[in-house]
């Protein structure tokens, strides 16, 4: 999830980005094998006549009865499991007594806690028949995901990652959401270093290093970039009121290149 914590942060940014041990990474794909099994039954909750207050209920109890823990329940006051947003709702969605339609999109973000290390994904999934311009949305941010999956080797910069999404989504006629981004995450759900999703220069830039564990989250919509906040102070939507389509993995850096943690 770009939910960002706002705490002050002292140390200076190279300093605050922590690698992760290979006992560490064994224990995040732990956490990601657990997530990647809750949304493997996500596409069959996600359906015509469901509420997404139902959606998030069956997601909670599925990490629950895992013995994980919901990430971002009570995360900076958030009520839910997960975060559901429809159409042009970009992201921050918040579970309600909302039914869903056919030909609706619907971003589903989730974070689990296994061990005491998070995981976070989201997908953006199709309700029934959706039109033609909805489905290249979901392609084309699939992969921007995928794209910027690529470029997760030791060497590069995270900045090869928002060039990869960018130059993919804005080839296609999309646009790229610049006020939420990607992040590291561990211990903690949101870490350093940002992954932005776009050419950054005035961001530090750090080089990628195995043991580096970052949650790379493309948020790409049909029309315009900018986006707006809902009253909820919660749920994000897209200005001018088109779609909005959001995928996410946790990835770690390997001297071997990119692990997908959370892949279902």
């Amino acid at each position: 999830s770009p939910m960002r914590d706002r705490r002050a942060q002292s140390l200076p940014w190279k300093q605050r980005i922590r690698l992760k041990s290979a006992a560490e990474l064994d224990k995040m794909a732990a956490s990601g094998r657990a997530l990647a099994e809750v949304f493997r039954a996500v596409p069959a909750l996600v359906r015509a006549g469901a509420t997404t207050r139902e959606v998030d209920a069956a997601i909670e109890r599925m990490i629950r009865d895992a013995g994980c823990m919901p990430s971002f329940k009570g995360y900076n006051g958030f009520p839910a499991a997960s975060c559901i947003s429809i159409n042009e709702e970009v992201v921050h969605g918040i579970p309600s007594d909302r039914q869903l339609r056919d030909g609706d999109i619907v971003g589903v973000d989730v974070g689990l806690i296994k061990d005491g290390y998070h995981s976070d994904s989201a997908e953006t999934f199709p309700v029934g028949e959706i039109d033609e311009e909805a489905e290249r949305l979901l392609q084309v941010t699939r992969e921007c995901l995928e794209r910027a999956i690529a470029q997760v080797k030791a060497g590069n910069r995270i900045s090869d990652i928002g060039v990869a999404v960018e130059t993919h989504a804005r080839a296609q006629g999309f646009s790229v959401v610049e006020t939420l981004v990607g992040h590291g995450i561990g211990r903690e759900m949101h870490e350093d270093p940002q992954v932005p999703n776009y050419r950054s220069y005035s961001t530090p830039d750090p080089v990628m290093e195995p043991g580096l564990v970052i949650a790379i989250e493309p948020m790409i919509n049909a029309g315009v970039k900018r986006v707006v906040t809902a009253e909820d102070q919660w749920t994000v939507r897209t200005a001018d009121g088109r779609l909005s389509a959001h995928f996410e993995h946790t990835v770690a850096v390997t001297a071997d290149g990119p692990w997908v943690l959370t892949r279902r």
